[in-house]
């Protein structure tokens, strides 16, 4: 009688420790590492998570994909970080940016993507640690529509002698294009050379940020500042004519009155270049896919060029486009080690699968700064294209991107309101001028 009471004492226990596996497999599943990702840029928020699902498809690993909306980044990730959904897998813009958030940068100089990262000298670093690896290298300067200027060049009688834009490398040669294309806009079919001048607040970034960035690197250069120094401080705005050359060319010769640009948006200004209401927009390589995407798009791929921000500053005629970044991925620190490693490992999927590739260069039109990608990887958009061949070109000598050293978003919204009332009529230059070099001397003191 014993033995059958053995058995089932036995197959008990066997099923018992069976039941616990399986509870225990079950608790691991429900426990499955989760990746969340803040994206900083909301123009190709849609495509990050299609690249999100597919990567779980392939991998089983999860991205959540959170989006800030313009100009509400650092805001939307104080805000998260506060919580128990906190990202993963975050962004800093520079040096500058990092000092905000060193103690949620993870060490990532031991990850698969910063061993790829072609040129080191790019990343930000905390002594010996890579704090923060850039995914993307951007550039920005003048959009313009070939097939318009080209058709501008075959007039008869234009003011201008100039055949081509070729020929087009001077704030001096630039003016005398754009007031008589202006001047001819009927015949070319435009309301005006440039698109509307977007000072709409929180839609001023292109100009109290990336235009601003123009002559306060040349005052760097001109001045040998250190920019790892305190040096960065305070500034003369010494370039501040040659700034007011090309912001008044831009509101002067416009789609838009200049009294009235404080209601328009980025997304105006792209729907009338797409629409061939203007020949010119000053924006990133990032705005084709907002261009492509406007309903009734006109402008075709291979009539979309670039043209360097010509400000009037001596030596211009060899510079070229502004081009650097200001998008690091970050992995937070505090989140659990294979949390860590699930957002290391997503990243450098993103750099080096096919799929990946494929979304990095045709979806999201990055230019990606790895050895991972080959010579026919490279983005197919139009802009990004045309970032390359100025990069590529002899001789000429690329804008870096110093706004990150600005003091912040308070100094950049003030300028912006400065240029709004200015282009309204509201605020003499010289007030604007005064009032920027004492923002960044203000602003600088309260960061520090």
């Amino acid at each position: 009688m014993r033995k059958p009471k053995f058995r089932a004492a036995a197959l008990l226990a066997t099923t018992a420790a069976l039941l616990t596996l399986l509870l225990s497999a079950c608790g691991r599943k429900d426990e499955q590492v989760l990746v969340r990702y803040l994206n900083f840029k909301p123009e190709i928020a849609d495509k990050y998570q299609e690249l999100a699902d597919a990567y779980e498809q392939e991998t089983g690993v999860k991205v959540v994909v959170d989006t800030a909306a313009n100009n509400t980044y650092e805001q939307t990730l104080m805000a998260k970080m506060a919580t128990a959904e906190a990202p993963t897998l975050f962004q800093i813009n520079g040096p500058r940016g990092y000092t905000n958030w060193q103690d949620y940068c993870a060490d990532l100089s031991n990850t698969e993507l910063y061993k790829h990262l072609t040129d080191k000298s790019l990343a930000v670093t905390d002594g010996n640690k890579v704090v923060g690896i850039p995914y993307v290298v951007e550039g920005y300067g003048i959009i313009y529509n070939k097939a318009i200027t080209d058709k501008y060049f075959a007039l008869t009688d234009r003011a201008t002698t100039y055949k081509s834009m070729d020929e087009i490398n001077s704030f001096a040669k630039l003016k005398a294009l754009v007031e008589d294309m202006q001047k001819r806009a009927a015949d070319l079919g435009i309301k005006g050379v440039f698109a509307s001048t977007s000072l709409k607040t929180g839609e001023d970034w292109r100009w109290q940020t990336h235009l601003a960035n123009i002559p306060i690197t040349h005052e760097f250069t001109a001045k040998k500042v250190d920019l790892t120094s305190d040096a960065t401080n305070e500034i003369e705005f010494r370039y501040h004519n040659e700034f007011k050359n090309i912001f008044d060319l831009y509101i002067n010769n416009s789609v838009t009155d200049k009294k009235l640009l404080g209601t328009k948006t980025v997304s105006d200004s792209m729907a009338e270049f797409a629409l061939e209401q203007c020949a010119m927009v000053q924006n990133g390589n990032w705005a084709w896919s907002q261009i492509a995407g406007v309903s009734g798009n006109k402008v075709k791929a291979e009539n979309v060029k670039y043209l360097p921000i010509y400000t009037g500053v001596e030596g211009e005629e060899n510079h070229g486009l502004a081009v650097g970044t200001e998008n690091f991925y970050a992995i937070n620190a505090n989140a659990s080690e294979e949390e860590q490693k699930a957002a290391a490992d997503f990243i450098y999927w993103m750099y080096s699968s096919d799929k990946g590739k494929k979304y990095v260069t045709e979806e999201f039109g990055f230019i990606a700064p790895f050895d991972t990608f080959k010579d026919d990887e490279r983005p197919t958009d139009p802009l990004a294209q045309e970032i390359i061949r100025w990069m590529e070109k002899d001789g000429v000598k690329t804008i870096p991107w110093n706004f990150t050293l600005f003091p912040s978003a308070q100094f950049k919204e003030s300028f912006g309101s400065s240029l709004l009332k200015y282009a309204q009529g509201n605020k003499d230059w010289s007030s604007v001028t005064a009032d920027m070099v004492a923002d960044w001397k203000k602003e600088s003191a309260a960061a520090s």
